[in-house]
């Protein structure tokens, strides 16, 4: 069977998603949703970075796209500074009894009691009144910690504590709205960034922790967070752009998932602008970075995942991934029920394999 997509975004992992639809045989481009009004009317198949034409025209143009009645909109466009328009279009979306698969979001990974009712309710309500499902994932938040974990999980005796990392070197990634703007790296280390605000970090990676917590049967008592920051030793530059000496060069986070005093579920991030800096931090398994799943229990485990990718270092191919993960769920999700769905929902999501 033939599924009907709308493409809502073409960024960095938007890319990646687009070039999957067009080459997925279970799934038919029927439009392209694009903000950027240079990018109106070019062809699918240009904005993929792929040498073909689609006959795909990209549009501004939402109530059009929505129209066609499409199976699910694959919605890849930028979230995390964008919130509110972020979650009115998911609901308008929803509304229109069209599935999502999103990469954000990612605190739609899994919600409850992580995302205030007056943000949530409206999202659930929409996709209960057109009877859709929404399923929000990647790599992280995403597969990296929830799937990962949770298989490895599946053959304990006894779990007693699950902690995912992710260990990059973000100087490749080239979006310097998340680089500067979120995560606060080139600012001063008296600034405090909005990745850092009291709570964000629950609000972004809680969803993380609770969804192991869920996974493993465990109900938490709360969720706190803890960072620290190190100084550039001089001037360099990323992809991004400069940073100067003195500035945040490195974050290193923990969202904890607590029941009563005991750390359950853990979060942890190292980000690196060099890989020379902060090395009694976690060192990757590979150069440039690589995700990490540590468990506890009977029997321990340690799961090092590291990407990389013919086109790319490993921040492209985290973003093919993260677009993959959601593009390779449409089957699943458009055959779930309505309403919020999460990995703990759907069946096992795989790739389409060449034959």
């Amino acid at each position: 069977m033939t599924y009907r997509v709308v493409h809502w975004g073409t960024g960095n992992v938007g890319v990646h998603a687009l070039a999957g639809i067009i080459g997925d045989p279970r799934l038919e481009l029927v439009g392209v949703k694009v903000s950027n009004p240079d990018k109106e009317g070019r062809d699918a198949g240009e904005l993929a970075g792929l040498d073909l034409r689609t006959g795909i025209a990209a549009t501004t143009d939402s109530a059009a796209l929505l129209a066609l009645e499409p199976d699910c909109v694959v919605y890849t466009a930028m979230a995390d500074n964008r919130l509110v328009e972020a979650l009115t279009d998911l609901r308008t979306i929803l509304e229109a009894g069209v599935n999502v698969a999103a990469s954000a979001p990612v605190f739609l990974q899994y919600p409850w009691q992580v995302l205030p009712a007056d943000l949530l309710s409206p999202i659930e309500e929409a996709a209960a009144a057109g009877g859709a499902s929404l399923f929000v994932n990647g790599i992280d938040p995403g597969f990296a910690n929830d799937l990962l974990p949770l298989a490895l999980a599946g053959t304990c005796q006894r779990v007693d504590r699950i902690r995912c990392m992710e260990i990059l070197d973000y100087a490749t990634y080239d979006n310097a709205a998340v680089m500067f703007d979120i995560m606060g790296f080139g600012k001063p280390l008296d600034e405090t960034p909005m990745l850092l605000q009291p709570g964000v970090l629950s609000l972004a990676w809680g969803s993380v922790v609770r969804q192991l917590a869920a996974g493993l049967g465990v109900e938490l008592d709360a969720v706190t967070e803890t960072h620290e920051r190190i100084p550039a030793p001089e001037d360099f530059e990323i992809a991004a752009g400069p940073i100067a000496a003195g500035t945040t060069a490195g974050v290193r986070f923990e969202v904890r998932g607590m029941v009563g005093d005991r750390v359950v579920t853990v979060l942890e991030h190292i980000t690196r602008l060099r890989a020379d800096m902060a090395p009694e931090w976690p060192q990757p398994a590979q150069e440039g970075g690589s995700y990490r799943v540590e468990i506890t229990g009977e029997p321990h485990y340690a799961l090092d995942l590291s990407l990389s990718s013919d086109n790319g270092d490993h921040n492209h191919a985290g973003l093919v991934a993260t677009a993959m993960r959601v593009v390779n769920a449409v089957p699943a999700l458009i055959a779930a029920e309505p309403g919020i769905r999460t990995t703990l929902d759907l069946p096992l999501v795989t790739g389409p394999g060449r034959g």
